[in-house]
């Protein structure tokens, strides 16, 4: 039986190749979305003109109740959910002085809080059932840290941190959690940059280029499946080596 996978902000440009990665590899794959739900349906449409059925779900995933709700439509329509990738995310940069409580606020609760909306509905049922995946998707700025990104990196650090608490928790009932850091990689908004300081980027890039969201994509794959299930707790870099720990 085919198991059930369920990624936060799937419709962004790594999200989609995630869930592409998870349905080739036989799961069924749900994802969260907010905003416009023309939007939505056409993303899901263009997915099925590709040989992909996507189920989408509209969710606040800064809301806990709007997160319990998700979650039961995915498992009605879908069944448990065996795999959560936590990939919702946002910015709203700028230097600490600068930085409003808005901010803040706003990074911690998409970017952290998240996480944990999301994964205290489909936890419990991991460990009673014996098998689980879950996948946090944190940021080389939350290992390394980023001027004007104190919001953003201290959210992507708490991500890990999660990671580490209940990895031990799931360890001995069959569930591992792990997090994913990457670099900059090519999707539309990184391509949106200015050419000139994108060039700068990649010029601080060991690998002399931009990751492919494919390239996560098959990393997030493999912590989903059946043979990773030695590797709990941990932190993978996949950054081109533009930060090594």
């Amino acid at each position: 039986m085919a198991r059930v996978a369920l990624v936060t902000g799937g419709m962004g440009g790594l999200g989609t190749a995630m869930c592409k990665a998870l349905a080739n590899s036989g799961h069924k794959v749900a994802t969260t979305y907010i905003g416009d739900d023309a939007q939505a349906q056409e993303w899901v449409a263009k997915l099925k003109g590709e040989g992909f059925d996507f189920l989408a779900v509209k969710c606040d995933v800064t809301n806990f109740a709007d997160a319990e709700k998700a979650v039961a439509e995915v498992v009605e329509k879908l069944g448990n959910v065996d795999v959560l990738v936590n990939n919702a995310g946002i910015t709203r940069d700028g230097v600490f002085k600068k930085m409003t409580a808005d901010q803040w606020l706003a990074v911690i609760n998409t970017n952290l809080n998240s996480a944990f909306n999301m994964t205290k509905q489909v936890f419990d049922g991991m460990c009673e059932r014996g098998f689980g995946r879950v996948v946090n998707i944190s940021s080389i700025n939350g290992q390394k840290g980023q001027f004007g990104q104190a919001n953003y990196s201290a959210a992507k650090a708490g991500i890990h941190g999660l990671t580490m608490a209940l990895a031990q928790e799931g360890a001995k009932k069959g569930v591992t959690v792990n997090t994913i850091a990457p670099g900059y990689i090519g999707t539309d908004m990184v391509m949106a940059i200015a050419e000139e300081v994108r060039n700068k980027i990649i010029a601080g890039i060991p690998v002399g280029r931009l990751g492919k969201p494919e390239e996560i994509a098959a990393l997030v794959n493999y912590l989903a499946s059946d043979v990773s299930g030695f590797m709990t707790g941990a932190e993978l870099a996949i950054n081109g080596g533009q930060h090594m720990m």
